[in-house]
């Protein structure tokens, strides 16, 4: 069994305090937006929450290679613990 990712990729949401935000936005797509009532806040709210969670996994990711690789090569040289046992 080889370690891929072991971090989560969605976070739960959170219900924490709000704080304004001053953003730039073009000015047609803005329009278009509220013509089809999509709410910026949370739509913001929610991609920021999801770059957030990527660079979070980046960042686990390459703090933990080393340690990630060399269990892979163990497994690689070794095996499992009950590959000899197992029939499938």
């Amino acid at each position: 069994m080889r370690i891929i990712n072991s971090m989560e990729t969605r976070t739960p949401v959170a219900q924490g305090k709000r704080r304004a935000a001053n953003l730039s936005v073009d000015a047609d797509l803005l329009r278009e937006a509220k013509e089809f009532q999509i709410k910026l806040s949370q739509l913001f709210e929610a991609a920021l929450r999801e770059a957030v969670c990527q660079r979070k996994a980046e960042k686990w990711r390459e703090e933990n290679h080393a340690a990630i690789d060399s269990y892979n090569e163990h497994i690689a040289r070794h095996g499992v613990f009950g590959d000899d046992l197992r029939s499938f």
